[in-house]
């Protein structure tokens, strides 16, 4: 790696420094007696370089450099592999000396996984590396297969969603130490489940972070995002800040081995090169770790870009493996709650129609124009496959986003919901389950962090701020009930209780998950690698048809019904059912369908005929 502090084979570390800005740059060991700094060596292209022979693991270090605030400024490595605070030293690690248990690990395949998104500062009482893993188990033998990390990358404070982090190559010490990552990765491969990383790559957290001070060619003025100027991918200079994040994501897979990365908003990744960052770093991982074992790359991207899931004439992605599709979550969530508020105004008309366009085809707005946006959005999807897509119910921003971090549970139509999981669990898009969601956990998920005393209020002013567009926020006294981010009873009430799994209520959601997930492995999981393209929909009234064919010619068959009194619609198709649920055979051969009725079938197909889109 070029970035950082690296031990060296015959002893000592080489410590780099990119900081084109600095015509000189001190290190200073922390661990040495006299305390006292030595200049670095500069090189061309901004590289400050030093061997340290007695520097060995466990060493403490920092940068001094040049700043127009004072005449020198202390700061961390940012590419530090460990730092206990964001603000003080960094150290020293051997990337090798975790001895791993699970060597041959390969991974799974795209279409074998169930995600699980998890925070790992709640998903525990502890919030650790080491508690989370003791969790893992009772999630496996529930049919979980894949985890997927909320961002841990070092952040300002004890507490954080990890989206404002500020050093990307090291584990936040609030959750343990870089090895207690490493056997939680290692623990979830024992069980055979994959684990992929949230990662940010469109700004860094607003405290904590020094770029700006010693080094503003990580940043490009031309392109302004909600954090201010955009980081530098395309700009003079821009070769080293895109090789910093190539090297973080191969960090991640090759020192930490994990199966994959989700690159949150990659719409805010400003980058107009002929190769965008996205596809470099996609590239990247599939030319290396990727061609000794199954490695994933997921985005979220609100734009409904397709062009990062092409797939090559194989039908492997020749970028990115997968995209969250907010589409099926937002036609969901406006038909279980009724909800117009935001951009889920987009979907209050003809919400089954999205729906079932965003389970069949991967989004529902393909070109079309969104009224939320005031702009055309998204790009066509139909002919990807399924498995491009990934479809939720919940995820940390939709539950945590609200302003009192209501889960589904608590605002959805009970009869409806059923049946919302049904095309979450037995559609073919890649389902993903939010932390606690498996069990209809009764704790919020609210907005936290742990920013300094000015920040934090600037922070809980602005999120209030946010919500008076709502109408249930328009009056002072009403958003001045909205938990305050900053305060330590915020995160503590997000943490999952994980006795609720006992309780009657909550063992029933669970046991209708895990039912929903078995029949998933058994009959769906087997044929998804084979489906090459999307498949056709329509809608009668409340009732939602969806069906998939797959290589073979027989077709997946989803019928729904959201309504709220029941209806009868014609006998069903001939095949198997495989899931049933307030579904009614009459005697006249008609089939009445309850509120919040589903059922799923896999039919021969050659005899089917094709649905007619219910556009």
């Amino acid at each position: 790696m070029p970035f950082g502090a690296t031990l060296l084979p015959d002893g000592g570390t080489l410590f780099r420094l990119w900081a084109p800005s600095c015509r000189a740059v001190d290190l200073e060991l922390q661990t040495r007696q006299d305390g006292a700094s030595r200049r670095m060596n500069c090189l061309e292209s901004g590289w400050h370089e030093l061997k340290v022979a007695d520097a060995v693991a466990g060493t403490g270090y920092q940068f001094r450099v040049p700043s127009t605030m004072s005449r020198s400024l202390l700061v961390p490595d940012p590419a530090s592999r460990r730092n206990t605070d964001v603000h003080g030293e960094s150290t020293v690690v051997d990337p090798g000396a975790y001895r791993w248990v699970n060597e041959g690990w390969c991974g799974r395949p795209w279409p074998d996984l169930v995600l699980y998104e998890l925070h790992i500062g709640t998903f525990t009482p502890q919030g650790t590396f080491a508690a989370a893993g003791e969790r893992l188990a009772d999630l496996a033998a529930l049919g979980i297969t894949a985890l997927q990390l909320m961002p841990v990358a070092a952040f300002p404070g004890t507490r954080s969603w990890g989206y404002d982090g500020v050093l990307q190559y090291a584990p936040a010490s609030a959750y343990g130490e870089p090895d207690d990552l490493k056997a939680l990765v290692d623990t979830a491969h024992s069980l055979g489940m994959v684990v992929l990383l949230d990662v940010v790559y469109n700004h860094f957290g607003p405290e904590g972070n020094y770029l700006h001070a010693y080094c503003p060619q990580f940043f490009n003025p031309a392109h302004q995002t909600p954090w201010g100027a955009a980081i530098n991918f395309d700009g003079e200079s821009c070769r080293t800040v895109r090789d910093f994040f190539v090297h973080n994501a191969l960090f991640w897979i090759e020192e930490y081995r994990f199966d994959g990365l989700r690159l949150d908003a990659v719409h805010a990744m400003r980058d107009s090169s002929d190769c965008h960052i996205v596809c470099e770093i996609s590239n990247a991982l599939q030319r290396g770790p990727g061609q000794s074992r199954h490695v994933h790359v997921a985005l979220e991207n609100n734009a409904n870009e397709a062009r990062y899931l092409a797939r090559d004439a194989g039908g492997r992605p020749v970028y990115a493996t997968a995209q969250w599709d907010d589409d099926v979550h937002h036609a969901l969530h406006v038909i279980t709650t009724r909800e117009d508020d935001g951009y889920y105004a987009d979907y209050s008309t003809q919400p089954l129609i999205r729906l079932g366009r965003s389970l069949a085809e991967g989004f529902a707005y393909q070109g079309e124009y969104s009224v939320f946006r005031r702009k055309v959005r998204g790009q066509p999807s139909g002919r990807l496959p399924p498995g491009a897509f990934v479809g939720f119910l919940q995820n940390h921003d939709m539950v945590g986003n609200r302003a009192f971090g209501e889960r589904i549970s608590e605002i959805a139509d009970a009869r409806l919901l059923p049946a919302a999981y049904v095309c979450l669990l037995l559609a073919p898009q890649v389902p993903m389950l939010f932390m606690g969601e498996e069990f209809a956990a009764s704790t919020p998920f609210l907005y936290f962090c742990d920013f300094g005393k000015d920040l934090a209020q600037s922070v809980a002013d602005g999120r209030r701020r946010e919500f008076s567009r709502f109408s249930a926020f328009t009056e002072e006294s009403q958003r001045a009930l909205i938990p305050d981010p900053n305060a330590e009873s915020t995160w503590s009430r997000s943490k999952l209780r994980w006795a609720e799994r006992d309780q009657p209520l909550h063992r029933e959601r669970l046991a209708f998950i895990g039912e929903l997930l078995q029949l998933r492995q058994r009959y769906l999981s087997p044929k998804l690698g084979f489906m090459t393209h999307g498949g056709e929909f329509a809608v009668d009234g409340q009732v939602l048809r969806v069906q998939w064919p797959f290589h073979d010619g027989a077709l997946w068959q989803l019928l729904v019904h959201f309504g709220d009194l029941a209806v009868s619609v014609p006998a069903r198709p001939a095949g198997n059912v495989i899931y049933a649920r307030g579904v009614h055979e009459h005697s006249s051969g008609e089939v009445i369908l309850e509120a919040g009725a589903a059922e799923v079938r896999l039919s021969p197909g050659a005899a089917e005929v094709g649905l007619e889109p219910g556009r």
